[in-house]
This record gives structure tokens, C-alpha cells and sequence, in this order.
């Protein structure tokens, strides 16, 4: 080499040295990149997306390409690096050649190049993939003869090097990736979120309580019974007699609003409009549910228990709250079971469900066992209590106001315990 210029051997260094920059980008950029967007770009048409995802089928062959390529280039510019530092220097200059070339490749061919590449992984990942592509092609036999004695070598420990370039995520998983989807607006994220949750909530989390349920008396006089009817402001309404344990069936108000608008709606119009009732038993998750309302073609239904006694009503729209959050305040007339006091408190009702009380709060209140409020507080008391007692539940204290028949009906969270919702 004594025969080239130096500025030819400069320059060859400095192509090396940013061939070196380039495998080393590729590297970084490929692995770093999202497999989701990744497949999602590859299915869009995006052509430097397909080549990335085709590379990354085969990592070993792509590992194998990539560190071929910048070992060379790394030991020629090495072996440059050495010929013109002897020039300049003599026999020393073996050594400062080994300093310098050791500080431009770590800077210059590897940190800088790769932490470029960890923060923008698309932006290096596309282009190099039609570079890889091709270098692939051009140095398949080396590239295979070397992957061949690494597998081999993997082989006896179980290594599998034909792996998918898209795992499978479990539902804790997925929730913590779209919880984490900076790209993903709040509202979306939340709603997202509330779905994966729908299958650890029953039924009991999002119905109606017995003692809440609105409904048909057939007892009851006719003209009490239209006045019901034309004040209702429930499109479904359970039908019984005497008691909600005596159900008849589910009326549609849709079947009898004709005849009830002109005054023409009898007892017995009314009678063979109620549609058979419809039972689930508690402990029915919420997805499960939400499937068998839309099988069934079916909005609303009656909670039971093992003995068959009716415990609440769960309906289509309480499912669909637990997803987007409450939109039908006003008519499910609950929205006041919860008031906030001009001091900052919180009067709220014993029967508030408390995952609706989490969920509008920001709170965590453990519903593992309980499913009101009320009956957080009598789980946590251990007996019913006779009269206004206070209790602290986490970070919040508790004062139970009205208690009658052994019902807890309201309950005050202090002001200096309340959060903001």
C-alpha cells in the first residue's frame, strides 16, 4: 500500500468507518422496531415495511448478513487505519492507530449510530432493509455457511431460529401495551382498557340492585298502572305481581305506545304484551353477557341466584356504560346517588355500585367481595351497624348518616379524604 496516497486511504477509511455506522444502525433499527406498526405498515402496501418484515423472519440469517458485513468492514478499516498510522509514525504508530481506531469506531460506528437508530427505528429500519435486501442476496452462501455452524451450535440447547416476527400478547399484556399507546387518545385508552376488564366484572358489578328495580305492579289499580306508563321514562320495564320474585315478563314500551297515546291501552293489551322474562345467573362475566344479549337479541335481563331468587337487573346499556362510561344519567335516574357537598364531600348512596364509584372518582376501592358501598362497609365492620358510625377505607373516611332496616342508605366521604374527580 505504500504506493497510495494517503488521501485515497483517508477516504477509503471514512466509507469503511460509515459502512461500519451503517450495520450497526440496521442492526439496532430492526430490532428496535415496533412488530405491531411494523405488520400493520406491511399490510398498508408501505414496500420498505414488507422487506423489513420479510428480513425479520429469519433473524439468524439477518444477525448473520448484518455482522458479516461489519466485521469486514471493520478489520479493513483497521488494517487501513494501521497502514497509514505507520506511515506517519513509524513502527509506533501501531499503537496509536489501535487508540484512535478504537475511540472512531465506538463513537462514530456504534453508539452514535445505534442510539440514532433506538429512537427513530422506522427512520433507519426501511431504507437499510432495501440495502439488506440486496447484500443479502450477494452474500447468501457466506451468510448461510456461517448461520449453518451457529445453528449447529444452538442445535442441542432447543434454539429455534424460524420464529414469527409477531408474538402473541396474553390479556394483562395487551392491556399494559394500550394503556401505553402514547399515539392513543385518553378517552380511547380508557375505553380500550374498560373491554379487557369487561371479562374479571360479573354481572353483580354492573346491574341494577333488587331493592332499585322499577317496574310493572299488575296489582297495582289500571289507573296507577297508565300513569306509570305515561311518566316512565324506561323504555323496558319488568312486569309482576305483588313482588319483583313474581315476574311476569319484560314489557317493550315501543308495543303499547300506539294505543297508550290515544287512550285506548287495556289491561288485556297490556297483559299480551309482555314478552317472557329473561334470567342469567349472577356471576356471569360481562363479555360472556354482552355476546349473549347480541346472540339473543335481547337488552335486557334478571339477575338470579343458585335458589332462583331475582337479585337485580342488568341491561344492554349497563354493559355498554362499564366500556364508554355513563351517557344515560338522566335516564336511569341514578346520576343523584352520588352528590358532591359544597365543602369538597361526598354524600353518596349505600347501593352506589363500586365499581361505578372507582370508575367516576378515580378511586380503588376493593370490590373482590362487596359489590356496593353499603356492603363494603358492612364487610369491613363485620356486623350491621345500629346507628352513624365512621370508618376508614385506604385513604378514605367513611361516615355512615342514615341507616334503616339494616340497609345502609347513605354514606359521607369527608373533605379532607374526598379526591377530586
Amino acid at each position: 500500500m505504500d504506493d497510495i496516497p494517503l488521501a485515497s486511504l483517508y477516504t477509503a477509511l471514512f466509507v469503511l468507518i460509515m459502512l461500519s455506522g451503517f450495520f450497526s444502525s440496521s442492526e439496532t433499527g430492526l430490532m428496535a422496531i415496533n412488530k405491531y406498526r411494523l405488520k400493520h405498515l406491511s399490510k398498508s402496501g408501505h414496500r420498505g415495511a414488507r422487506l423489513a418484515e420479510k428480513l425479520l423472519t429469519r433473524p439468524d440469517r439477518l444477525i448473520g448478513l448484518i455482522l458479516l458485513g461489519n466485521n469486514m468492514v471493520n478489520i479493513l478499516a483497521a488494517s487501513i487505519a494501521t497502514v497509514i498510522a505507520i506511515r506517519l509514525f513509524g513502527d509506533g504508530g501501531i499503537w496509536v492507530s489501535t487508540l484512535v481506531m478504537t475511540v472512531v469506531v465506538l463513537i462514530f460506528a456504534e453508539v452514535a449510530p445505534k442510539t440514532v437508530a433506538a429512537l427513530h427505528p422506522e427512520k433507519i429500519a426501511f431504507p437499510a432493509s432495501y440495502v439488506l435486501v440486496v447484500l443479502l442476496k450477494l452474500l447468501n452462501p457466506f451468510v448461510w455457511l456461517v448461520n449453518s455452524f451457529a445453528n449447529l451450535l444452538l442445535k442441542p440447547f432447543g434454539v429455534k431460529t424460524d420464529v414469527v416476527a409477531l408474538e402473541h400478547l396474553n390479556r394483562e399484556e395487551l392491556r399494559t401495551l394500550v394503556s401505553e399507546g402514547g399515539h392513543i387518545s385518553n378517552d380511547h385508552q380508557r375505553m380500550l382498557v374498560n373491554i379487557l376488564d369487561l371479562e374479571h366484572a360479573s354481572v353483580e358489578d354492573a346491574m341494577v340492585p333488587r331493592g332499585e328495580i322499577v317496574g310493572i305492579d299488575l296489582d297495582d289499580d289500571w289507573a296507577d298502572i297508565l300513569n306509570q306508563l305515561t311518566q316512565t321514562v324506561y323504555t323496558r320495564l319488568p312486569v309482576y305481581k305483588e313482588n319483583i320474585d313474581n315476574v311476569v315478563g319484560l314489557l317493550h314500551i315501543r308495543t303499547i305506545i300506539s294505543k297508550l297515546s290515544v287512550g285506548g291501552l287495556s289491561f288485556e293489551d297490556l297483559q299480551r304484551s309482555v314478552r317472557r322474562p329473561y334470567f342469567i345467573p349472577e356471576g356471569t362475566s360481562l363479555t360472556r353477557q354482552l355476546l349473549e344479549f347480541q346472540s339473543r337479541e335481547q337488552r335486557m335481563a334478571l339477575v338470579v341466584d343458585e335458589y332462583g331468587d331475582i337479585q337485580g337487573l342488568v341491561t344492554l346499556d349497563d354493559i355498554l356504560e362499564e366500556i364508554v362510561g355513563e351517557f344515560t344519567p338522566e335516564g336511569r335516574g341514578r346520576s343523584s346517588t352520588m352528590r358532591r357537598l359544597d365543602d369538597g364531600s361526598y354524600l353518596v348512596d349505600g347501593s352506589t355500585n363500586l365499581r361505578t364509584l372507582n370508575r367516576r372518582l378515580d378511586w380503588d376501592l376493593p370490590f373482590d367481595e362487596a359489590h356496593t358501598l353499603g356492603g363494603l362497609l358492612i364487610e369491613e365492620l363485620e356486623v350491621i351497624p345500629e346507628g352513624k358510625c365512621c370508618i376508614n377505607i385506604g385513604p378514605h373516611t367513611m361516615t355512615i348518616v342514615d341507616i334503616r332496616d339494616n340497609v345502609i342508605h347513605k354514606v359521607l366521604i369527608k373533605p379532607d379524604q374526598a379526591v377530586n374527580p
